[in-house]
């Protein structure tokens, strides 16, 4: 399939963009979005031909899960099971920003997403690109970084293009991303620990989660 390409303006992307970027989504189509921490594949989460075309897309093992963009604490709230008290103190704290955080994912999440490890990584970003998608769709949207796997993310949308061209449908180039990678916290056991590490240091995690 021929990808195309629009560009947009990353602090206001045009409404025809957006529509057209929603429009791919809710046809089970991938679209490669600027975020705070650089590009990403997004595509619906609750349709599994998508989920499988993300994984196709990237060239990635189908057992890996894929993270979620979410616009905000109430949809997280919908996706999980459970969310614990440090949940609430790290979103707080650092949303919308590069911290993905990784909780029990509810039954409405298909396994495929979570690698079928029933957890849920979860982030909500600073991307007016981004959130301006989740609201034009209501809904979450799978977010994984956009490359083929074991390779760099790339950091413009030529970039991206010229390596995903023909993999997916569609790019909304808003020129270089300078964001770093998201610190990934996995909050699911009695105990945290980070994942990996992205812009946010660990030991800011752990003065936010100071005797919680």
């Amino acid at each position: 399939m021929p990808t195309d390409l629009i560009e947009v303006d990353s602090n206001a992307p045009a409404p025809d963009a957006l529509a057209k970027a929603g429009a791919v989504i809710r046809r089970g189509g991938i679209v490669a979005v600027p975020t705070d921490a650089l590009y990403a594949l997004v595509a619906d989460p609750f349709n599994l031909h998508a989920v499988a075309g993300v994984f196709q897309a990237k060239g990635r093992e189908s057992a890996r899960a894929l993270p979620l963009l979410v616009s905000g604490i109430l949809m997280a709230e919908d996706l999980a099971s459970d969310l614990s008290s440090r949940f609430y103190l790290l979103a707080r704290r650092f949303w919308p920003g590069p911290l993905t955080l990784i909780v029990p994912a509810s039954s409405k999440v298909p396994l495929k997403v979570t690698g079928n490890t029933g957890r849920l990584a979860m982030r909500h970003s600073r991307s007016v690109v981004a959130n301006q998608l989740l609201e034009w769709l209501g809904q979450p949207l799978i977010a994984t970084s956009a490359n083929l796997s074991g390779q760099p993310t790339c950091r413009t949308g030529i970039d991206v293009f010229g390596t995903m061209d023909g993999r997916i449908d569609l790019v909304l180039d808003a020129g270089a991303s300078s964001g770093e990678g998201a610190t990934t916290v996995d909050i699911t056991e009695p105990w945290w620990k980070v994942i990996k590490e992205g812009v946010i240091p660990e030991k800011e995690i752990a003065e936010c989660l100071k005797g919680a």
